[in-house]
């Protein structure tokens, strides 16, 4: 298994030497040189199988230089009971990401994909506690340190920081949105006091972080010397991860792999439903990959009329799902390449486009009008639909919703098709948005023990204006 870029303009790579790095020389984005196909019959001889070992079974299929003995045992230290309790007794969390059905609408059943069970509650647990664990496997066996640089809108943030805290020959700068997040958010991250952790607040939205992040990648010199490496879903262990748990639904909600679903999926950066999109790829009997967006609805725009329309700062609006107020897609990269037939002349002219210009229009594009062959549907939510939507779910099905995973079930509902199940990817646990939660129901959400005064906690952070010169400044004089 060998990777390229999506700009086609740098050498290929092993899954160990893109794991650390994020973006390609080029500025592009790691795929695999083709997607391992999934037979329906190898697919039916997963059921039954441990989280972890089903993990192993997706994953062996893209890292062939991790020994198997080794991919295995970093799998099951990764997705067990007790890291992903949550509060629950470990004998209730075995099956790591339970499928809750909330019930039968419009001719068809529709459920919850349970992804917050993980140390901060949000679907990122799921691929960052293996991140943590692969990164310390592949320094310690390559005699490296890595200095990591992310950004953050919210859940990303916490979640590499609790799977790096303490992880030997990892520093961890993460840069987020200042007063751009919830306070539970910024409570979980800043309040880590950690050594190797680095909380940097930026005066400005999630997309100049993410702009930093990418402009610090792009420097090769000062990556290199540096050994700056990235957590964002940029980085292609982040995303192959997510595409696990995307079996998991299926084969909890499915008998046969005759059977067909459909996965609806909260998204801003494109890199929860590039992993669905992935796994479709792959073989996975996916019928539609339905994309909710917030007030930023750029990826639904893309997707009713082919105009891709990166948003400014100033235009970015902070919502009540503050995790995808995010305007520049960093992921959707990934799917324009193979929208393109993998063709990275064009994809990396476009993406220029976007720099120069703030997007591009594939409308008219003979590779738009294929676009059914992928299954993505679209739609938007705004804080009214969210209130009214977590309001409904509580009523009726007494279950209480974070407000990302509301939007999924507003727009999971405009896409129901009779006898094809619909998973509705659950994002964060409720207490997360608990602002939000009070004024839809009246009461709070109910918070995790662990969690119980994490708002009062002494907090660590440093404010810094948007200015990548001033990040590379910070960097340097905490690893020299």
């Amino acid at each position: 298994m060998r990777y390229q870029s999506t700009r086609g303009n740098s050498p290929e790579q092993s899954f160990l030497e893109i794991l650390l790095g994020g973006l390609a020389p080029d500025g592009g984005l790691y795929l695999p040189m083709e997607y391992p196909k999934v037979a329906p019959a190898q697919l039916d001889s997963w059921r039954g199988l441990s989280y972890a070992d089903l993990a192993f079974e997706v994953l062996s299929l893209y890292c062939p230089d991790i020994p198997e003995s080794d991919l295995r045992a970093l799998l099951r230290k990764t997705y067990t009971a007790a890291v992903y309790s949550n509060g629950r007794p470990e004998d209730k969390a075995s099956d790591i990401t339970p499928l809750h059905w909330l019930g039968e609408e419009g001719g068809t059943r529709i459920g919850l994909l349970s992804l917050s069970n993980g140390p901060t509650l949000a679907f990122k647990d799921m691929a960052m506690q293996l991140l943590g664990n692969l990164f310390e496997y592949a320094l310690q066996r390559a005699g490296q340190h890595l200095n990591i640089l992310g950004a953050t809108s919210g859940d990303t943030g916490s979640a590499a920081e609790y799977a790096m805290r303490g992880k030997a020959g990892v520093r961890v700068f993460m840069l987020s949105p200042k007063g751009k997040m919830s306070a539970f958010q910024s409570a979980q991250m800043y309040s880590l006091q950690d050594p190797n952790i680095f909380n940097l607040a930026i005066d400005g939205v999630f997309d100049d972080c993410q702009d930093i992040v990418k402009a610090v990648s792009n420097d090769l010199e000062y990556k290199a010397k540096y050994q700056i490496g990235t957590v964002n879903s940029i980085n292609w262990g982040r995303v192959l991860a997510q595409v696990v748990y995307y079996f998991q639904g299926y084969l909890l909600a499915t008998q046969s792999s005759a059977e067909k679903v459909s996965f609806t999926v909260p998204s801003g950066n494109f890199g929860n439903v590039c992993a669905g999109h992935i796994a479709r790829m792959m073989g996975l009997p996916i019928e539609r990959l339905v994309v909710a967006t917030n007030e930023n609805d750029v990826l639904d725009e893309f997707f009713r009329t082919g105009v891709y329309r990166a948003r400014k700062s100033a235009e970015t609006l902070h919502t009540s799902s503050p995790s995808m107020d995010i305007s520049k897609a960093s992921n959707f990269e990934r799917f324009v390449f193979d929208l393109l037939s993998q063709d990275g002349k064009r994809t990396a002219a476009l993406f220029k486009q976007v720099e120069d210009t703030g997007g591009f229009d594939l409308s008219s594009d003979p590779a738009y009008a294929t676009m059914q062959q992928f299954g993505f549907a679209s739609g938007r939510s705004t804080h009214s639909d969210r209130l009214k939507t977590i309001r409904d779910v509580d009523g009726k099905y007494g279950v209480m919703i974070d407000t990302h995973t509301a939007d999924g079930v507003k727009v999971a509902r405009e896409y129901l098709q009779k006898n094809i199940p619909m998973l509705v990817l659950e994002t964060a646990l409720p207490i997360k948005f608990e602002e939000t939660i009070e004024e839809a129901l009246g009461r709070p959400a109910e918070c995790p023990p662990a969690f119980k005064d994490i708002k009062s906690l002494p907090q660590r952070v440093e404010y810094i204006p948007a200015d990548v010169t001033v990040v590379k400044q910070f960097i340097v004089r905490h690893v020299s």
